[in-house]
């Protein structure tokens, strides 16, 4: 599996899609522990956080397994991350994006570029 990854991450589209898959499974693992905790009761409350550790495990695989520059491509995974995150708060929880949250998003992917692209 290592190998399949670190051959994955030698070509920018790789990495790229590496980083799409790791921000869905960080945020799909944090919502599964969302609904856990505040919206499940009984039998679906422990498939909840059974999914949620599954799905942060293979997030923790995906992004440490790979020899890659994690520090070079953490811009572009904090702006997957944070649109993921709001695409999932509003289909899974009902939460529109605020304003600010519109704002504040507008310059995380600012920022990403920035990282990405600054040199």
């Amino acid at each position: 599996m290592r190998d399949l990854l670190n051959h994955l991450v030698a070509h920018r589209s790789g990495a790229l899609f590496l980083l799409a898959i790791a921000a869905f499974l960080e945020t799909y693992g944090d919502a599964c522990f969302q609904s856990a905790l505040y919206r499940a009761s009984g039998m679906s409350r422990a498939l909840a956080f059974v999914g949620g550790a599954l799905s942060l495990a293979a997030y923790g695989l995906i992004v440490n397994a790979p020899r890659w520059d994690f520090g070079k491509l953490i811009g572009v995974y904090v702006v997957l991350f944070f649109l993921l995150a709001q695409i999932v708060a509003r289909v899974k929880f009902g939460q529109a994006p605020t304003l600010s949250i519109l704002i504040g998003g507008a310059l995380i992917v600012a920022g990403g570029a920035v990282i990405s692209f600054g040199g």
